[in-house]
């Protein structure tokens, strides 16, 4: 059985309870998802598909991984008003926080040349960024701009999850490896583990809340 969350509108959110706890870990969670970024492009054995368009897109600019990474959540948070998605602290602070933290990781990571150190590195990332996940997701403060905008169009169009989430990463991957970004094993390796370690880490992180009105599956990730 797949590891609830609850629904909560933005004031729900701030209303909820356990508000220190669950800020800190918001941000914690936010930091470590963009430093374990930086490890899996320090690696360069491949990104996700999403970085793998952030990076073609920081070389074809000329900008920094973080602040591509910033405008292109900004760009799809816009989105979010024609399909009536409603933004959370979450939301809004993973557009920047994350941005600001993978060009910091980027900063104080050494260039590593030994393939084992950089397969250490990918697997660190990976793990780290499912812990990542899991603990931003816990706090209750909503999810990234990314998922919100495969949910909203899985809300307005009808279709499953599965259809529209793989015709984005498909998309976004595209676009990405046709602008330069960098596809490997690592690509399938994030794509294969990250689901399942996001719901391996949740029950161990999610804060507990007041019984919501209303679900949604936890097992989405920025």
């Amino acid at each position: 059985m797949s590891t609830l969350l609850p629904s909560l509108t933005p004031l729900q959110q701030l209303r909820a309870g356990r508000l220190p706890r669950r800020l800190v870990q918001l941000y914690a969670g936010l930091v470590l998802y963009g430093f374990s970024m930086a490890m899996v492009i320090e690696a360069g054995l491949g990104l996700d598909p999403w970085d793998v368009l952030h990076q073609g897109l920081a070389e074809q600019l000329g900008w920094s991984f973080g602040a591509v990474t910033i405008v292109v959540g900004a760009l799809v948070l816009l989105l979010w008003g024609p399909l009536r998605q409603w933004p959370g602290l979450g939301t809004v602070s993973n557009v920047v926080v994350i941005g600001l933290a993978v060009d910091a990781g980027l900063a104080v990571l050494p260039p590593v040349e030994s393939l084992p150190v950089r397969t250490a590195l990918l697997l660190g990332g990976v793990l780290a960024n499912g812990l990542a996940g899991a603990a931003y997701l816990g706090s209750s403060f909503g999810a990234g701009p990314r998922d919100g905008l495969m949910t909203g169009l899985v809300t307005r169009t009808g279709r499953s999850v599965r259809l529209v989430r793989t015709c984005l990463e498909l998309t976004v991957l595209a676009l990405g490896v046709l602008l330069g970004g960098t596809v490997g094993v690592g690509t399938v390796l994030y794509a294969v583990a990250i689901g399942p370690l996001v719901q391996l880490f949740l029950p161990l992180v999610a804060v507990a809340l007041p019984a919501p009105t209303r679900e949604v599956p936890a097992d989405l990730v920025p």
